[in-house]
C-alpha cells in the first residue's frame, strides 16, 4: 500500500469522529467505524485498488520480529494467503471461522494461532460482521527460531518450531495472561522508546516460552467436527493441485452441478472455484521456489501448463514476478 493511501484512510477514520491512530482504536471506536457503511466501503476501495492480495507480506522490515494490529471491517479483505516467515495471531474480537490449509476451526476472541511458513490461511465470515475482525499480529523470522533453538536445544522449543499450526485457547482458561504479552509488544512497536527493538525481541521469547508450557496441558482446538461439502472439496483440491482440475469434472466428482459447485465457492469463501484452484497453486509454488526448485518446474509441478501461465498468475496475485520473489527469499536468507 502507498503512503498516499494509507493517509487517505487516516482522513476517513477522522471523518467518523475518531482522532486516534488505527492501531490505537478502541473496541468502541472500532464499533463506530465499523457502523458507517460508507466510510467502511470507502477504505476497503483504497486497500483493494491494485487488485492485488493485500495480506501476501512478502518481506518483513525487522530480521526477527515484527508486530501490529490488523483490522478487517468487511468479509470480502481477507483473501488466501501465505508467508514465509512464522506468523502469530491473538484474536481480538470477531466471530469469524479460520481456513487453514484444508481445515476450518471456529475461532473465539482470546485465540492464539501459530502459522508456520508456507501455511495457507484466511478467515470466513459466516454470520454478519457486527463488529470488526480485530488481532494482533506477531510475525517471526525463521532465522530468530534457529537462533532460539541454538541457544536452548530444548525438546519443547523444537517441538514448537516444527509443529504444523495450532490454536490455543485462552478465554476461560489459566493461560488468559498471554495476551499481556501481546499488548506489550505492540506497545514497544508504537512508543519505539531507547532499545525498544530489544524489549521486543526479549518480549516475544518470553512468550514463546509461555506458549510452550501452555501448550503441555492446553486442550487441542480441533477442526470443525460437522464436514460440509466444501470442506470435502477442498480436501480434494489440496491432494491434486499439482493436476488438471476442471469445474466441471470436479462437480461430477461430487454430484453436483458446475452451477451449484460455482456458486458454493461463493457463497462459502466469496471466491470463485478457479481463483481458490490458481491460490493453492500459487503458495505451493512459493515453497517450492524457497526451496531452490526451477521456476520451470516449479510451474509444471504446482499444475500450471507452462512457466507463462504461472508468471501471470503469480504476478497478478501477488504483485511481482516468480523471479523477484525468489531473489527477495533470497536476499532475506542472506541478511
Amino acid at each position: 500500500m502507498k503512503l498516499s493511501q494509507t493517509n487517505d484512510i487516516l482522513e476517513l477514520i477522522k471523518k467518523a469522529g475518531i482522532h486516534e491512530e488505527p492501531q490505537r482504536l478502541s473496541r468502541q471506536e472500532l464499533e463506530q467505524l465499523a457502523s458507517d457503511p460508507e466510510i467502511r466501503k470507502k477504505i476497503l476501495q483504497l486497500f483493494c485498488s491494485d487488485n492485488r492480495n493485500i495480506y501476501q507480506e512478502l518481506e518483513m522490515d525487522s530480521p526477527y520480529v515484527n508486530t501490529h494490529r490488523d483490522i478487517s471491517f468487511s468479509p470480502d479483505s481477507v483473501q488466501l494467503h501465505s508467508h514465509s516467515f512464522y506468523e502469530i495471531i491473538f484474536c481480538e474480537s470477531g466471530n469469524i471461522q479460520y481456513l487453514i490449509n484444508a481445515r476450518r476451526y471456529h475461532i473465539h476472541p482470546g485465540d492464539i494461532l501459530l502459522l508456520p511458513p508456507g501455511t495457507s490461511h484466511r478467515p470466513l465470515f459466516y454470520d454478519r460482521l457486527e463488529t470488526p475482525y480485530s488481532r494482533i499480529v506477531l510475525w517471526i523470522s525463521t532465522e530468530y527460531f534457529r537462533t532460539l533453538v541454538s541457544l536452548c536445544p530444548s525438546e519443547t522449543v523444537s517441538r514448537l518450531r516444527s509443529l504444523e499450526h495450532f490454536i490455543l485457547r485462552t478465554e476461560g482458561t489459566p493461560y488468559k495472561y498471554l495476551e499481556d504479552f501481546f499488548r506489550r509488544g505492540l506497545h514497544e512497536t508504537e512508543v519505539k522508546a531507547p532499545l525498544w527493538e530489544l524489549s521486543l525481541y526479549a518480549n516475544t521469547l518470553s512468550l514463546l516460552v509461555h506458549i510452550s508450557r501452555a501448550l503441555l496441558h492446553a486442550p487441542k482446538v480441533y477442526p470443525l467436527q460437522n464436514r460440509e461439502e466444501i470442506d470435502r472439496i477442498i480436501s480434494y483440491i489440496e491432494k491434486n493441485y499439482g493436476s488438471k482440475i476442471t469445474l466441471e469434472e470436479t462437480a461430477r466428482r461430487f454430484n453436483i452441478s458446475p452451477s451449484t459447485l460455482s456458486k458454493l465457492f461463493y457463497s462459502k469463501l466469496e471466491i470463485s472455484f478457479y481463483h481458490f484452484v490458481t491460490q493453492r497453486r500459487l503458495i505451493h509454488s512459493k515453497l517450492r521456489i524457497e526451496q531452490g526448485d526451477s521456476m520451470e518446474e516449479t510451474a509444471l509441478t504446482c499444475g500450471f501448463s507452462d512457466y507463462s501461465a504461472f508468471y501471470r498468475s503469480f504476478k497478478k496475485e501477488f504483485g511481482i514476478s516468480p523471479r523477484e520473489y525468489k531473489k527477495l527469499v533470497t536476499h532475506s536468507i542472506e541478511a
